[in-house]
């Protein structure tokens, strides 16, 4: 095969929420930075590669954090300016008309076309250096024929790294890592091959289809495949918003239903606001409790008609509440979520709306 086949890059903004807090705070330069929330059960959302060493990373508790990094500076989330540099930074991704496949806030897909491998790593570094001109962020990438060797690239060469996998050169590079780096092998599956003495991806990679079966079952072709740098999922550009949440962990159990109540009804408004920025209507509202032994329930109605308002969200997550018969059942974690969008003038205003119109 030529150099002409597809060439992926993988984008991944290093530290995104601590680099954003450090940019803004000269003074954090150089300091082990967190950013968490102020509750009891916080969690780290993100920390800086200074506080890396310690042993402090995403969704580490923030007590344990602070046990691990005694100087750890703990920054709360600001997750407003966290959005508005992300979306400068995915409008770089798509200046140039390539399909783009957000993943989250800071990491996307970007699919360069039949461009081949040197011209791939030129185009990356090309949006790496105005990603960091303009928002002052850096961006570890990585650029491949495929999705999975792509973003396992990115990952290697983080922070602020470019790498580059030919065609052909992507088994050489994935034989040497550890197996649990190949996607869809998790902590227990890679505990079982360690058990069997295969710690690395090129170990998978010699297996022959017999021993793939009697490893992985149906899914060993799959997972041979992808041990030998073939991936053929292309990247999916943006979908449609397919449900819109609100959610809070307590810092204290709760089991007052007019707190429950109250909370339900902030959500409502955070959801409505959101809908109106999208310029959508939702038919379906529902509710997740997470009770304090930490097993989870959900409700949910359909609406008689769409709606983005808050007081129509928050009765029907009301009632969904009142479904769930709580009694005093304490709850760790409340979310309110709206689902089946559609865009807003796919419906005639209700008559309650043409009577505010109107004056």
């Amino acid at each position: 095969m030529s150099d002409a086949r597809r060439t992926i890059a993988h984008f991944d903004i290093d530290a995104f929420y601590a680099s954003v807090e450090i940019r803004d705070r000269p003074e954090l330069q150089g300091k082990p930075v967190a950013v968490a929330g102020r509750s009891r059960r916080a969690v780290v959302l993100t920390a800086s590669y200074e506080a890396r060493p310690f042993g402090v990373r995403s969704a580490l508790p923030l007590y344990r954090a602070r046990e691990l990094c005694p100087h750890l500076i703990v920054v709360p989330p600001d997750m407003a300016k966290y959005r508005a540099v992300s979306a400068e930074i995915f409008a770089l991704f798509r200046a140039r008309g390539h399909p783009v496949e957000g993943l989250s806030l800071d990491e996307a897909f970007i699919d360069f076309g039949e461009v081949g491998i040197e011209a791939g790593r030129t185009l990356a570094q090309h949006i790496r250096a105005e990603a960091k001109h303009l928002t002052g962020m850096t961006l570890s990438a990585g650029v491949a024929s495929s999705k999975m060797v792509a973003k396992i690239a990115s990952d290697t060469c983080k922070p602020d790294g470019l790498l580059a996998i030919a065609a052909g050169g992507e088994a050489e590079f994935l034989a040497p890592l550890p197996v649990g780096r190949l996607w869809g092998i998790g902590p227990k599956t890679q505990a079982r091959l360690a058990g069997l003495g295969i710690l690395t991806i090129g170990q998978v990679a010699a297996l022959d289809a017999q021993g793939l079966r009697t490893l992985f079952g149906g899914w060993g072709r799959e997972v041979g495949d992808l041990a030998r740098g073939r991936d053929a999922r292309a990247v999916q550009p943006e979908r449609p918003t397919k449900s819109i949440s609100s959610e809070e962990t307590f810092d204290y159990d709760v089991s007052d239903e007019r707190r429950l109540l109250e909370t339900i009804k902030l959500q409502a408004l955070d959801i409505a606001a959101k809908l109106e920025r999208e310029g959508l209507i939702a038919g379906t509202v529902g509710i997740k409790i997470k009770r304090h032994d930490f097993t989870t329930l959900g409700r949910q109605t359909q609406l008689s008609e769409p709606t983005r308002d808050a007081r129509r969200i928050y009765r029907a997550a009301k009632f969904c509440l009142r479904r769930a018969a709580l009694g005093d059942t304490p709850v760790r974690l409340l979310g309110t979520r709206v689902a089946s969008l559609s865009a807003a003038q796919a419906i005639a205003p209700t008559l309650f709306e043409r009577t505010c119109e109107g004056g």
